[in-house]
């Protein structure tokens, strides 16, 4: 049997908390910064937790 491998593409862009949770970034960050409020902007730059529905398939890509 071969070993499972981490999808990469999923590491990259989740964190794995100390109690066990997924983090992401937000999306809509990237480009065209200029027309969005500075409000806006900072809550886009927090982590937010992953939805619990998607974190077993997200698990399964990182081999947790």
């Amino acid at each position: 049997m071969p070993k499972i491998k981490t999808h990469q593409g999923a590491a990259k862009r989740m964190q794995l908390t100390k109690g066990g949770k997924l983090k992401r970034r937000k999306a809509f960050q990237s480009h065209n910064q200029e027309k969005k409020t500075a409000a806006r902007k900072r809550t886009q730059q927090k982590m937010q937790d992953v939805a619990i529905p998607n974190q077993k398939r997200l698990r399964r890509l990182l081999t947790i």
